[in-house]
This record gives C-alpha cells, structure tokens and sequence, in this order.
C-alpha cells in the first residue's frame, strides 16, 4: 500500500535522500567500529530502512517494503559499499550529512504517519507509527553497536522536530478527508511539512537549541515529615476498629527490631521514626 506522497517526484527524491544518507550514517558507524563488509551492510540497512519494517510489521503490511522496495534496498546497500570505500570523506561532510539526515527525520515521519493513516487506524497510533518510522532505525543501529541511542543522546532537536511533522501531518490528511481541499493541496502540505522538520532540526543544530530537561533541584520539599504523615495515618484509621496501624522500622545500627524494645506499638508511633523514612507501614486486620 502506498501513499498519494509516494508517487510525488520530488518527494520520491527527498525520501531516496534521506535512505541514503540514513545508509551513509549506519555504515560510517559501522567502519569506526571496524566491522566488515557484511556488518557494514548490515547496518547500513537497519538504519535506513529498519524504521520502515518496524511500522509495516505492526500495520500488518506484509512483508514491509524495507525488503519489497527494490529501489531503497539497491539505494541502501549502494551507500553501504560507497561508506566502505569513502568514509574518510564522508566523515568530514558534517552539514551535508545533517541536511540529508533531517530530510530523512521529515519525510520519513510524513510517510509514516500517512501510511498508518491509510490503513485505517487512529489518530495517536498513526503519530507513533510516524515516529517509529523516523526514529526505529537509528535506535535499532545504535543498540546493534552497543551505543547510546542518538535520541537518547542528542540533546538538539530530533525527536521534537519529528513530533511535530506527525502532528501536523494528521492534521492535514483528516482536512483532506473531509473535504476542505483537494488531494493536491495535502500533498503541498505534505512536502511544508517535510521542509519544517528539516529548517527545525538545521536551526537547533546551528543555535545549539536544546531540548530542556529535569527541573534543577537540589532539595526535597514535603508537606509531612514522618511524625506528621504517621500522626496523620492514625487521625484516618481513628474510629476504624478492625484496622490497626503498625509501623515498624529495624534498628540500622543493632540490627534490632523496635518491636520487641516496645517503643512501637499498635496505634502508636515511636519516636526513633522522628529522622527515619516511613518505609515498612504495614495495615493489618485484626
């Protein structure tokens, strides 16, 4: 099953592109890990094409088109023989490699989520499917060389840029379907898309934009420390007869448990749990 987007000229090329220098990418890291030809190969088409298998196996497409399409299979197998031979080159074609590489990100999560859509499913199965077409294939490269994934590791816009393109790729194919323009406009949307995702990944890249991470925080703030929390636990079992409230902590230090010295007992919480954590409550019945 193909896409309106898979017989469009210059989409066609955008794709053919991107396969190549996905291709390029996987074999380069294969050679600075001094694999052989085969592994090289290898490599070279998982990360191309790996994303694409992915999404077709859970759409049910059988068997996916990483292995029907002759021409990606000939263009990825091509630039794993062309990085065999021309890595010392390929590797000082840094910006050439981003471009085509963010071409790859875009039109990939375009045909993606398109596909899904064709195959009848929602809105949010076609956004992961996109995404997994755009991003499995670096993954599975990256696990299969022992390496932290580049969406893991790449701070700069990557996966973000891709999002967005499945975003506002289902948001056009659901105007198309209902009639708000012809077929040829989607399309046109279709290719503006491919063109942000690539301007949004060059731009983070070019301005070292990154993606924010975990709020930096250096202290806890809680409502209850453990006195509290445990005066609270018993304010809510009050009244309730069949339900005691035990908590008990071992002794760190001696290896002893607070029990059997009764400074804890049902009901009532010991004062060794002032500076303690309230791990090991335990609601017993009676």
């Amino acid at each position: 099953m193909k896409t309106a987007l898979e017989g469009n000229l210059i989409f066609m090329v955008i794709e053919y592109l991107g396969i190549l220098s996905c291709g390029l990418s996987g074999g380069l890291a294969a050679v600075r890990k001094g694999y052989d030809i085969i592994a090289i190969l290898l490599v070279s088409w998982i990360s191309a094409l790996g994303g694409g298998v992915v999404r077709d196996v859970l759409l049910g497409q059988v068997p996916p088109s990483g292995i029907t399409d002759k021409g990606s299979v000939i263009v990825t197998l091509a630039s794993g023989l062309v990085v065999a031979v021309a890595h010392p080159e390929i590797s000082r074609m840094t910006w050439s490699m981003l471009v085509t590489d963010a071409m790859a990100l875009g039109s990939f999560a375009v045909n993606g989520t398109a596909k899904a859509l064709m195959c009848g499913t929602g809105g949010m199965t076609a956004i992961f499917m996109g995404m997994a077409t755009a991003l499995v294939g670096g993954l599975l490269r990256d696990i299969l060389l022992n390496q932290v994934p580049a969406v893991i590791q790449d701070q700069h816009w990557y996966a973000l840029p891709s999002l967005i393109g499945c975003l506002l790729t289902l948001a056009s194919t659901r105007a198309q379907q209902h009639g708000l323009y012809p077929a040829r406009v989607d399309m046109a949307l279709d290719l503006a898309i491919v063109a942000l995702v690539v301007v949004l990944r060059i731009i983070s890249v070019k301005f070292d934009i990154l993606v924010p991470g975990a709020v930096d925080r250096r202290s806890a703030r809680l409502p209850l420390n453990d006195a509290q929390l445990a005066r609270a636990i018993r304010h809510l079992m009050r009244g309730r007869s069949n339900i005691s409230v035990t908590i008990k902590h071992t002794d760190e230090d001696t290896g002893e448990n607070p029990d059997t010295n009764s400074d804890t007992k049902k009901g009532r919480c010991s004062k060794r749990l002032d500076h303690r954590p309230l791990w090991g409550t335990r609601f017993r019945e009676r």
